[in-house]
């Protein structure tokens, strides 16, 4: 059976990203990781990969152990290449010619269709371009899969279809996950591991079981922490009270006493490492009161693609204050341009959609275009707020941007803290319409749980987009969904 074994690893790169993790990864295992924005999922994916060599520590692999990692991103030399022959070349080229059939197993088994197979790679969605590299990782027949953000740029059709054959086909395969989606972790892995600098903890479950059993152990560590705060003050005073017996007496017995309690003070105090496994940067949403009954309404409205080839036919709607509107369907089928059409509603006259004149809209694109790459933080939310100098930067601190990175230009920010500078920016603008497209794209576990529980209690108005089952069951109130070129409404299910 191959085997990987980490003892003691830790990586530090520019800071300390994780530390002192242990574990052995074996024949059934599937180990979902999860951790804060670059706190140091994909490395650890290269460590494992034996891409990158870990700081401390050592990692140990069984004798031929084969390891395939499917990456974020895609190299650019693919992009040219047709479908098959991009998943061919993975191939070692003195193999190719006679082992080149396991490419087209390789598609069999993923449910490539014939079409996309001669497609060019540039040609190709974000989802299917996602399946290029998998199909390219599992041709090499590996014994340990590694999957970093597998289900980024899938409809929910497509990450349903990537978790039965991971369910299924690959089950044989031990896994490694680094995913932000909740729903895929429960679904697809057996173990949980928690990155964290201070120390890591794996537990034994998926996602769901493990984050409760996180939330038990840091309430437990919290109590003792508090336990031990206590005693060491009361040490301390004690030992006080015995150094004037002993000074005022001349007692040498209370003075060594004394310093006896000191140092079990310390002891106790060194112990002692306040922290959560959960890195936030804060994440708050504030809606404005709208009087209107009908914030939006539209009737006989066909949403058009930039060429004007109708995409949707939408007979009647009504969006009513208060009311959380996922929008769903596959990719393509016209949901980010509805939410366009209705931005453009607010803004200008739209037939057919007429919008209340209380509503002010507040806009979230999924790749945050309306953040120009060329403005800093600290300028985005000081043009839009028109706060002093001293609070903007707080924000932006509480949002997870330092100090250092609010004067530089945003496009130098993770797209985790431009996800957080938006929905910063957005909170500002106190809309009382929401139009928000894929919101959830680039946040990690604990910004995906804060921004649920913010729309929730803000009582926001929203229509949304996004493939994140868990984030749509928490907020949504109503569901319609784009087939066959209709809007229709349907149950949550």
């Amino acid at each position: 059976m191959a085997t990987l074994t980490l003892r003691s690893v830790g990586v530090t790169a520019g800071h300390l990203l994780f530390s002192d993790l242990s574990l052995t990864i074996g024949e059934s295992d599937r180990i979902g990781v999860v951790a804060g924005n670059g706190a140091g999922k994909t490395t650890l994916l290269r460590c494992l990969d034996g891409a990158f060599v870990p700081s401390a520590g050592t990692i140990t692999r069984s004798r031929g152990l084969r390891t395939a990692l499917v990456a974020q991103d895609l190299p650019g030399r693919l992009l040219p290449l047709r479908f098959d022959v991009a998943v061919q070349r993975a191939i070692a080229p003195d193999l190719r010619d006679g082992e080149g059939w396991r490419a087209a197993c390789v598609l069999d088994e993923l449910e490539v269709p014939a079409a996309l197979r001669a497609r060019a790679v540039a040609a190709l969605s974000g989802g299917w371009q996602r399946m290029v590299l998998l199909a390219r990782a599992m041709v090499q027949d590996p014994d340990l899969l590694l999957l970093d953000e597998p289900t980024n740029h899938l409809d929910l059709e497509a990450i349903e279809r990537l978790e039965a054959w991971l369910d299924g086909a690959a089950r044989r395969l031990p896994l490694v996950v680094a995913s932000h989606d909740r729903a895929f972790l429960d679904r697809c892995t057996n173990r949980t591991l928690f990155l964290h600098p201070d120390g890591c903890r794996l537990y034994a479950h998926p996602y769901g079981r493990a984050r409760a059993l996180l939330a038990a152990d840091e309430a437990a560590e919290t109590a003792r922490q508090d336990r031990a705060a206590k005693e060491a003050t009361r040490l301390r005073r004690s030992a006080q009270t015995l150094r004037n017996i002993g000074i005022n007496s001349r007692s040498d017995a209370a003075q060594l006493k004394s310093a006896q309690l000191v140092d079990r003070a310390e002891r106790l105090e060194a112990g002692m490492s306040r922290r959560s496994l959960v890195r936030l940067g804060e994440i708050r949403l504030a809606a404005r009161e709208s009087h209107a009954q009908h914030l939006l309404r539209l009737e006989e409205v066909t949403v058009s693609t930039p060429t004007g080839a109708p995409l949707v036919r939408i007979p009647r709607l009504a969006i009513a204050r208060g009311d959380r509107v996922v929008l769903r369907g596959r990719n393509g089928a016209g949901k980010s341009m509805l939410l366009r059409l209705l931005l453009r509603a607010t803004r200008e006259e739209v037939a057919g959609i007429r919008v209340a004149g209380s509503v002010a809209v507040g806009w979230i694109d999924q790749q945050m275009a309306q953040l120009r790459a060329a403005e800093t933080p600290f300028g985005v939310v000081t043009a839009r707020a028109g706060l002093g100098d001293q609070r903007v930067r707080a924000l932006l601190a509480g949002a997870g941007i330092t100090v250092e990175q609010q004067t530089r230009p945003i496009d130098l920010l993770s797209f985790g803290q431009r996800a957080r500078l938006g929905l910063l920016v957005l909170r500002l603008q106190e809309p009382s319409l929401y139009l928000l497209d894929e919101p959830t794209n680039h946040l990690d576990i604990p910004g995906q749980e804060a921004l649920e529980r913010e729309i929730v209690t803000s009582g926001a108005t929203c229509v949304l987009v996004s493939h994140d089952r868990r984030f749509v069951e928490a907020v949504g109130t109503r569901f319609l969904r784009i087939e066959g070129g209709l809007l229709r409404e349907e149950a949550a299910a």
